[in-house]
């Protein structure tokens, strides 16, 4: 077996080698040069995340692939993820479309509901409609993926009489849905015929071979023959040692989830959960090249993943360690996948 390698990051605001904050647009200028390095260093994919709040610099993901798109020749770019239901259908298809004419079509989407919430009173929906905006949505995204005239009504937008939408692309749009782990999510992914990625951001990565299973059943029970991607994103940091990857991780992680637990009441994170968190039975792929290789391989064979994506900005890291990060992803990460999963 095999599987691609890729990169996601939410546009993290980073700092530089002094400490100091840097802007947000020097943050995404920065977002693409690690885009870039990631295509040179022979990596599958490159997604950025949306979001609308201080800690992240990237609330229009497509702008930021489509600078990336220019400069880059093989890898393919795409999000993590956009939020469909606080977006319209037609204008996320529209805007990927563009993408993926300026980069040869490797344009890919991963859509999902948003465990961040501010996209929503910020664009005039009401949280009470979160489920039923989400399933009209991608409904209606399925639809259009077809490139087709497409009549849909629903409750959340205007319906549509055999709406054309353009600019029509060479060979579609790969389109995924992100799922935290919820039954419901899984079976409406199969249901509509998307790839499935995973989002495992804590505990084992076996805890969810169930969830892949379902995917599979539900796929069949919808009628969908072809085979479908399964992926998985998790948060990880490559350095020359173990020591170096968990020393530069650490403090960056807490910040980050210290900042976002205060608001959702999670206790402060320690050292020991640290710990836990990149061991075998963690969801952090942190450490050498070796040591994330080992634990990589065993998540793809453990889930049969096709894709496995590291979410490597992680809080405030400074930009050149998350270069060397990915360098190291590129050049000694993959190959070593490749090997481990060769001999299993």
């Amino acid at each position: 077996m095999n599987a691609q390698l890729g990169l996601d990051t939410f546009g993290d605001v980073t700092v530089g080698d002094d400490g100091e904050r840097l802007s947000d647009a020097q943050t995404i200028r920065d977002i693409v040069d690690q885009a870039v390095l990631a295509d040179q260093v022979g990596l599958s994919f490159f997604g950025v995340g949306e979001h609308h709040r201080h800690e992240f610099a990237v609330s229009s993901p497509e702008l930021v692939l489509a600078a990336a798109a220019a400069r880059t020749e093989n890898i393919h770019l795409g999000t993590a993820v956009t939020v469909l239901s606080s977006d319209d259908p037609v204008r996320v298809y529209e805007r990927f479309a563009t993408l993926d004419a300026l980069s040869s079509g490797r344009a890919e989407v991963i859509l999902g509901r948003g465990s961040f919430i501010e996209s929503f009173p910020l664009f005039g929906y009401d949280l009470s409609d979160y489920e039923v905006l989400f399933e009209e949505k991608l409904d209606l995204f399925s639809q259009l993926l077809t490139e087709k005239p497409v009549t849909w009504q629903g409750a959340t937008r205007s319906a549509l009489n055999a709406a054309d939408v353009y600019p029509k692309t060479e060979n579609g749009i790969r389109a995924w849905v992100g799922v935290g782990g919820s039954p419901e999510s899984v079976v409406r992914t199969a249901k509509y015929g998307y790839g499935l990625m995973l989002a495992i951001i804590g505990g084992s990565a076996e805890r969810f071979r169930p969830y892949v299973d379902l995917y599979h059943r539900s796929l069949a029970s919808f009628g969908h023959t072809d085979p479908m991607p399964v992926g998985v994103h998790s948060p990880g940091h490559i350095a020359d040692t173990d020591a170096d990857a968990w020393e530069e991780l650490y403090p960056a992680m807490a910040a980050n989830r210290d900042a976002i637990g205060a608001e959702r009441g999670w206790p402060p994170y320690n050292r020991l959960q640290f710990q836990h968190d990149i061991g075998p039975e963690g969801a952090v792929y942190a450490g050498s090249p070796e040591t994330v290789a080992r634990k990589i391989a065993a998540t793809v064979k453990t889930l049969g993943a096709t894709r496995f994506d590291l979410k490597y900005a992680n809080g405030t890291m400074s930009h050149g360690k998350l270069m060397h990060s990915i360098e190291l992803y590129g050049t000694k990460v993959a190959p070593l996948v490749s090997e481990m999963l060769a001999a299993s």
